[in-house]
C-alpha cells in the first residue's frame, strides 16, 4: 500500500474532488453576496391594472350567448335561461350586479352575473339574449360596464320587484254550490 507522504517545503496539490468543493463553496459566497446586493430595500409599487377596484368601471367589448346554451348550468350552478337578464364575466363575483350600458345608443340595462367566460380574449362580456336584444347588440358591441353594489339602489327595486313576481298569484274561484270565494287556504299556483 502505498502513501502520499509530503515532503518538506513542498504544497501539497489539491485533489480534484477537494478542488470542486472549494469552488463550489467560493461561488456559493459570491452568489449570496451578489443575491444580498440585488435585494431592493423597499417593496415594489404596484402596476396600475393591480390597484384597480372590483367596482370601477369598465369599457369594452360585448357579444351574447343564447339558443344553444339554453338550458345547460352556469358557473354559479343554476341553468341558463336566454331570456333572463344575465351574463358572463371573468372576474366579478357571481350574483353581482353590473349596469351596462351600450356606448352607440345609449341604452342601458341591469344585469346579474351568473356565468364565467366570455371564450375570447378581446371580449369583455357575454351577454343572455334578452339582454342584448333589450341593448341593440347584435353581434358585437361596445358596452361600459358598471357594477353595481348589492345595496344600490336599483338593484334593491328590481330584487323586490323580482320577488314579487314570484308570489302565488290569489285566484278567485266561486265555489259552485255556495257561491263563496274559496279560502286563501287554497291557492292556486301558476
Amino acid at each position: 500500500m502505498k502513501r502520499n507522504v509530503q515532503k518538506p517545503g513542498v504544497a501539497r496539490r489539491s485533489t480534484g474532488r477537494g478542488m470542486r468543493l472549494g469552488m463550489i463553496a467560493v461561488a456559493i459566497g459570491l452568489t449570496g453576496a451578489a443575491l444580498a446586493s440585488t435585494v431592493p430595500t423597499e417593496a415594489p409599487k404596484a402596476s396600475p391594472s393591480a390597484k384597480r377596484s372590483r367596482f370601477s368601471i369598465e369599457t369594452g367589448v360585448a357579444s351574447w350567448y343564447g339558443g344553444k346554451f339554453n338550458g345547460r348550468r352556469t358557473a354559479s350552478g343554476e341553468k341558463f335561461d336566454m331570456n333572463l337578464f344575465t351574463c358572463a364575466h371573468r372576474s366579478l363575483p357571481l350574483g353581482s350586479w353590473v349596469r351596462v350600458t351600450n356606448l352607440h345608443n345609449k341604452k342601458s340595462v341591469l344585469l346579474r352575473v351568473n356565468d364565467r367566460g366570455p371564450v375570447p380574449e378581446n371580449v369583455m362580456l357575454d351577454l343572455s339574449y334578452a339582454a342584448a336584444r333589450k341593448l341593440g347588440v347584435a353581434g358585437l358591441g361596445k358596452v361600459k360596464l358598471e357594477p353595481l353594489h348589492a345595496n344600490d339602489p336599483a338593484v334593491l327595486a328590481l330584487k323586490h320587484q323580482q320577488v314579487e313576481s314570484k308570489r302565488p298569484q290569489l285566484q278567485q274561484i266561486a265555489s259552485t254550490a255556495s257561491g263563496v270565494p274559496v279560502l286563501p287556504t287554497m291557492i292556486a299556483y301558476r
